[in-house]
């Protein structure tokens, strides 16, 4: 890794050296004000310390011409070996999901559908409560014969029926400031681009971004090409009072969106630097960014260290990246949130989805092929 230290008058004048010097890739491991020269301690002159650092990837070797039929050979052998796995991964999960969940006593037509709630990564005392409100209800109506394609379609039906009562509002511009918070790797800032664009295409609204994730130079450049792109307006925060300007700055906009900086945050005091960089308050909607690519536990502990900053909906992203949807059901149900938007591919303005509960029920169940 190289690290190097950088001395400037400003915090964006160490930026552009250090975008010269290291590239978009480099990181800011840290920051501070120092003061240099005056006279018996007066008039010292104010700088910025920045400690930035750039890890370059070693790029693999090329291979030589001599061993392309090699090469075709280990390839279709991967190939074949991530098939077997994949196989046995899926019976392994067979086997784990009937030893451990058959303690229920379901009828065989419930079981299946109660297999598939936990296929999709839906936690057991939800999807038990699920098949329970649907077993009691046709416990209650005798003359009904309950059959698969009944069983499935109440399933559907008591999940919407559950999602109905959480907000699925996205934009309503009843407030000015959306702020965008999640850790790194989720696709908050091509997210942000594209609330930006459908605000300005469908609903004519003028809107303006601020960034606050100073950590990479790159995720600057990102949405400062898509500000370009947009012919909107970027301000960058490096720090609170950098945040309230811009805010002042714009405050005659429609709709101001937020970047924040994505970090490891089951490590606490991120969430925390995260709170003294920007403003959270009754007047701004905050949206956690999740990806439906990450594991069903880790989603749900992302949420828990983000319940000190007054989430008002979530973010689902990377939805075209997966078949298993569970965790927008566990989140939204288990902690009471909403669902602001879904997205489902990288294209800007296009892939993002205003969801609804029967959308998510769809999801949900809706991919269930053997009913």
């Amino acid at each position: 890794m190289k690290v190097k230290k950088y001395v400037a008058s400003t915090m964006p004048e160490a930026m552009n050296r250090i975008r010269k010097e290291l590239g978009p890739e480099a990181v800011i491991l840290n920051s501070k004000e120092i003061f240099h020269g005056g006279f018996l301690g007066f008039f010292k002159k104010r700088n910025i310390e920045v400690i930035a650092a750039l890890d370059p990837q070693p790029q693999p070797p090329k291979k030589q011409e001599t061993l392309k039929d090699t090469s075709r050979v280990n390839k279709t052998a991967n190939v074949e070996d991530g098939t077997i796995l994949n196989e046995i991964r899926h019976l392994k999960k067979i086997i784990e999901v009937q030893s451990s969940h058959r303690n229920n006593d379901y009828p065989d037509e419930y079981q299946v559908i109660f297999y598939h709630l936990i296929n999709q990564e839906i936690d057991k005392d939800l999807a038990e409560s699920i098949i329970d409100t649907i077993l009691s209800k046709h416990d209650n109506l005798p003359e009904h014969t309950p059959t698969q394609a009944s069983i499935l379609d109440d399933t559907k039906a008591e999940i919407e029926n559950r999602l109905s009562e959480l907000p699925f509002e996205g934009l309503t511009y009843q407030k000015k400031i959306i702020q965008f918070v999640g850790p790194t790797g989720v696709g908050k800032t091509t997210t942000i681009a594209k609330v930006a664009a459908a605000s300005m295409l469908k609903d004519n609204k003028k809107v303006a971004l601020i960034t606050a994730d100073t950590y990479r130079i790159a995720a600057i450049e990102q949405l400062k090409t898509y500000s370009k792109i947009l012919d909107i307006p970027i301000e960058v925060a490096y720090n609170i009072d950098d945040y309230k300007d811009a805010v002042e700055k714009f405050k005659s906009y429609d709709l101001i969106l937020v970047d924040t900086a994505g970090r490891n945050f089951r490590d606490e005091k991120y969430v925390k630097e995260l709170q003294n960089s920007i403003e959270f308050n009754a007047s701004i909607e905050t949206y956690l960014v999740l990806s439906m690519t990450a594991k069903p536990k880790d989603i749900t502990e992302i949420h828990d260290q983000f319940r000190h900053l007054s989430i008002s909906e979530v973010i689902f992203t990377k939805v075209d990246e997966t078949r298993q949807y569970g965790s927008m059901l566990n989140i939204a149900l288990k902690k009471n949130v909403g669902v602001a938007f879904m997205t489902n591919g990288q294209d800007v303005p296009d892939d993002i989805i205003e969801p609804s509960p029967k959308l998510i029920s769809n999801y949900i169940v809706g991919e269930y092929s053997d009913a």
